[in-house]
């Protein structure tokens, strides 16, 4: 069972209210989010679909069935294919579901380590300025610390936040979410790094046998220590962390499509890549509508407010 359908992740999202219920079909995790006055779809994230398909269980039909049941608009797969490329076609997953999605939550595409490299390939393989950097927050005297996971370090990495967000321009959650989310998922892990006992920048995991994910971020705005290099080591420290525990890859988690240019996570995808190379497509998405009319009115919605964003 992967993380995205792991009973730690169920808890946090009921936890946490960031959706209206949980439904299970068998044992796996379907969520119904709201949309907008009333309106909702259905989410399945992270469902490896090759489990699930037989002829005495045909999940799509099921999941029409249960879409119409609850009254949503629609319904999206999102799939984590764990580097098995077009798992689905053999299924003939589009005859039921068109290949699309309304909101993707993983990207396309992704970075990885294979963790069966020794730490000298791994570090070998990075590209030199991010080498250097490890090196340079060594030098500088960063120190990376695992804390525990108590409120008052998750304040320290939740006022980190309120920094990161301000200067980059996306948007966070409320302290309480990221109280609920790591002390429900089993396997995070929150690392700090600090310059003399102030705290530069902290991050939060997961660890797992599969896979370690680098899943949320966080780091000062002050210019007397931007210059430190202190997120290379911080990452540097997790990925041993990853190794030390087993894991079979280290996933950046959300990279831009390689074609992409004008991608909104270029400037992030150059911080990860300067880790790594491996670019690999790790999640498909499909979508079967009940309420086409609802539908096109919400896309045009999106729309709009897409272009009044630019």
């Amino acid at each position: 069972m992967s993380f995205w359908q792991s009973k730690s992740r169920w808890e946090m999202l009921e936890k946490s209210k960031q959706v209206e219920k949980i439904i299970y079909l068998w044992d796996l995790l379907i969520e119904k989010r709201s949309i907008w006055l009333g309106k909702y779809w259905l989410f399945i994230l992270g469902v490896e679909m090759m489990k699930w398909w037989n002829d005495e269980m045909n999940l799509m039909e099921k999941l029409i069935d249960l879409c119409k049941k609850e009254d949503c608009v629609f319904v999206q797969v999102e799939t984590i294919n764990e580097f098995q490329i077009n798992k689905l076609t053999n299924y003939k997953l589009e005859d039921l579901f068109k290949s699309w999605y309304y909101k993707k939550f993983i990207t396309p595409y992704t970075a990885v380590i294979d963790l069966s490299k020794s730490e000298e390939e791994i570090l070998s393989d990075m590209k030199p300025k991010g080498r250097y950097n490890i090196r340079l927050a060594e030098k500088k005297w960063i120190e990376v610390k695992e804390v525990e996971k108590t409120e008052s370090n998750i304040k320290i990495f939740y006022e980190l936040l309120l920094q990161t967000t301000s200067r980059d321009g996306f948007s966070g959650n409320t302290l309480n979410y990221y109280v609920t989310f790591i002390d429900s998922i089993e396997n995070s892990k929150l690392l700090i790094a600090y310059k003399d006992d102030f705290p530069v920048a902290a991050w939060i995991f997961i660890f797992e046998k599969e896979f370690s994910i680098y899943y949320y971020w966080a780091s000062t705005n002050n210019e007397l220590y931007r210059n430190l290099m202190a997120p290379y080591l911080l990452q540097w420290t997790a990925i041993k962390k990853a190794k030390d525990v087993w894991s079979s890859y280290y996933d950046f988690l959300w990279v831009a499509t390689p074609w992409d240019t004008k991608s909104s996570l270029s400037w992030v995808t150059d911080f990860k890549l300067k880790f790594t190379t491996d670019v690999v497509n790790i999640s498909d998405s499909y979508i079967w509508v009940n309420k086409f009319f609802t539908y096109n009115i919400l896309l045009l919605f999106k729309l709009i407010k897409n272009k009044l964003k630019k």
